[in-house]
């Protein structure tokens, strides 16, 4: 992994709740530093990371767009497949802005995981 994605991940994370999954720091670091590799590197894993365009009207901390999402998994990082239902989502300059769902969603929606406004 590049030095700037360890770099930019230093926030504290504390488990994150999507739905019935839980993430520890790690899996939801490791998620955002795989994101951050792709955006800087205008690489994917299958069709991600992509530009998501905030429908929902998340607040992300205050945080600018353009964002980004990428895949959170219970088992890994994501490489290509299926991507499940969960989502980290990174700014263009890697800035962690939160986690979402469609659990519990509507239909091509997301809602936030514990601790995203």
């Amino acid at each position: 992994m590049k030095l700037l994605s360890i770099l930019t991940f230093a926030a504290a994370v504390s488990a994150i709740k999507c739905g019935r999954n839980v993430y520890s720091e790690k899996q939801v670091k490791d998620a955002d530093a795989a994101a951050c590799n792709h955006v800087q590197g205008h690489t994917r894993a299958g069709k991600y990371p992509h530009v998501y365009k905030n429908h929902e009207g998340f607040t992300f901390n205050g945080l600018k767009g353009p964002f980004f999402e990428f895949p959170l998994l219970n088992s890994g990082i994501y490489k290509r497949g299926s991507p499940g239902p969960d989502r980290v989502i990174i700014t263009q300059k890697c800035e962690r802005a939160g986690e979402i769902t469609h659990t519990g969603a509507k239909r091509g929606g997301f809602v936030a995981c514990s601790g995203t406004t």
